[in-house]
């Protein structure tokens, strides 16, 4: 009696598959059928499949059909195939460093709410504190300027559980921006930063340069801003700093800080 297939022909004439090997970046294989050696540099997909890349010694490159069996390695054939990148994990951390609330509802807002000066240091907040903010059920909203900071407060009435957190671009002593903002009752905070502008709140090397460019005195800041970098217009160079933002490591302390003391006291119960 004979055990198993018979049409499957003995055991020693069975062709054994290459094993197969992830192609990645820096592997150094021999095209079996050219001799080529080199270290894998790269892919391309075309109509006849995938191709790898490879780059011998002299720093020659030449693309190889990743076929069955068609490579070598140690003087072995193995079939070639695409690494595939591992998963990246994601992140549990929001913009501004706090633990992410996953499957995230947003909840009722809070009758407190932020103020910020402008329209550039409203979306700046969203950017890095949105998450947070959703969290919490705070509501940020712009004043168009300090200028209107008296006439919104009457008109909102803080009081307990309606507090109001005022962000202020620079927020110096003896600055008309202090002035403005002092004896302004118990249910209202002030934070602010130095800078003239919120776009100088932005770490330099965030947008790319070494250093904010001093502006003469009179001048629009912005304006002069694009002009020493080369930015275009105003709306050209909010663009280039808005797109260089992505967590609270692209902002100065002193804007991380006034920032986070607000939604601590709009938040607290």
């Amino acid at each position: 009696m004979y055990g198993g297939d018979i049409l499957a022909g003995h055991s020693r004439m069975r062709k054994v598959p290459a094993p197969r090997v992830p192609a990645e970046r820096g592997l150094v294989v021999e095209d079996a059928a050219s001799g080529f050696c080199g270290a894998v540099v790269g892919f391309e997909r075309t109509y006849d499949g995938d191709f790898v890349r490879l780059e011998d010694a002299a720093r020659t490159t030449r693309l190889f059909a990743l076929r069955e069996a068609a490579f070598m390695i140690d003087g072995k054939r193995v079939t070639l195939e695409r690494a595939v990148a591992p998963k990246k994990q994601e992140s549990t951390r929001s913009a501004s460093g706090s633990t992410k609330v996953e499957n995230l509802r947003a909840r009722t807002a809070r009758a407190s709410r932020i103020w910020v000066e402008g329209v550039h240091d409203a979306a700046l907040v969203e950017r890095v504190w949105g998450h947070d903010l959703r969290v919490e059920g705070v509501v940020v909203e712009h004043l168009e300027g300090l200028d209107n900071l008296g006439e919104r407060l009457a008109e909102f009435q803080p009081g307990p559980g309606r507090r109001v957190g005022v962000l202020v671009d620079h927020l110096v002593e003896g600055s008309k921006e202090s002035r403005l903002t002092t004896s302004l009752g118990e249910h209202v905070l002030v934070t602010g930063h130095p800078y003239i502008d919120v776009w100088e709140a932005v770490r330099p090397k965030a947008v790319g340069i070494a250093a904010w460019p001093k502006i003469p005195r009179g001048e629009d800041w912005k304006t002069g801003i694009c002009r020493e970098l080369g930015w275009g217009t105003p709306k050209d160079g909010w663009r280039h700093v808005y797109g260089s933002v992505s967590t609270f490591r692209d902002l100065e302390a002193p804007l991380i800080g006034a920032v986070e003391r607000l939604v601590d006291f709009v938040t607290e119960v």
